[in-house]
Formats: structure tokens, C-alpha cells, sequence
């Protein structure tokens, strides 16, 4: 079961600093925020948008056909990275950011999950655990 709404299609580009494999979820110290980071992308493939990743070291030739990126990489340098275009708009630099972003941008509505409640309204119902 999807966690959306019905909503348009979006493009979701990033642009990495050069890592060592496409998501950055290798060697010996993974940045904690990249498996997140992936999972969010992942999730977003799943509501039915385009989701494409180029890493620096790996896949030079997409920063200079990008007129944004190539832009901003001649002004700021590699600390603008990672960049998020949505649909051709730059959304984030320099971060990575949350599902609940990524969800605002491509106009994906989340489902908040909510957890059963006891009969008696508390959370431990009858059975004196609290």
C-alpha cells in the first residue's frame, strides 16, 4: 500500500560528492544519514516518481551537461553538494534532506502512521505494565 495521495509525477535529481559507490552506503564508516537518505529515495520511486543520482567520482559528465549544477559548483565549489533539484528547481544544497522535505516538494502527501490504542484510552490498557 502506497503512503499518497494521487499527485503529478515528479523529477528528483541529486548531485553527490564524489563517494564510493552510487549511494554512499559502503567502506568502512557510513555517514548515518546516507541509508536514510536512500531509503527516502527509495520510497519516493515507490509513489511513482523519477528519482536519478549521480555521484561525482562516478558520473563527472552529468555535473557539466547540468547548466544549475555546473553553475553552482564554478561559484561555490564541491560544498554545494549534495544538490536536490525537483522538477528543475534547486531545493536543497549542501544537505541531505528529510522525507517529510522531499515529500513537501514533489507534492506526495504522507500518511501519518498512528498506533492502536487500548480500549481504556491508555496506552497500557489492562494489563498494569506502566
Amino acid at each position: 500500500m502506497n503512503d499518497f495521495e494521487e499527485n503529478e509525477v515528479s523529477k528528483v535529481q541529486i548531485y553527490d560528492k564524489p563517494m564510493c559507490c552510487s549511494t554512499g552506503v559502503c567502506g568502512p564508516q557510513v555517514d548515518p544519514v546516507l541509508p536514510r537518505f536512500a531509503s527516502d529515495l527509495e520510497w519516493l520511486k515507490l509513489q511513482g516518481h523519477q528519482v536519478d543520482r549521480f555521484n561525482l567520482a562516478q558520473q563527472p559528465q552529468e555535473f557539466t551537461t547540468n547548466t544549475q549544477v555546473q553553475q553552482l559548483l564554478q561559484t561555490d565549489g564541491v560544498e554545494c553538494l549534495p544538490l536536490v533539484i525537483v522538477d528543475d528547481r534547486v531545493m536543497s544544497r549542501s544537505e541531505y534532506p528529510s522525507r517529510e522535505n522531499l515529500a513537501l516538494w514533489t507534492g506526495t502527501t504522507l500518511k501519518s502512521a498512528s498506533l492502536p490504542i487500548a480500549n481504556d484510552g491508555s496506552c497500557c490498557g489492562d494489563s498494569g505494565c506502566c
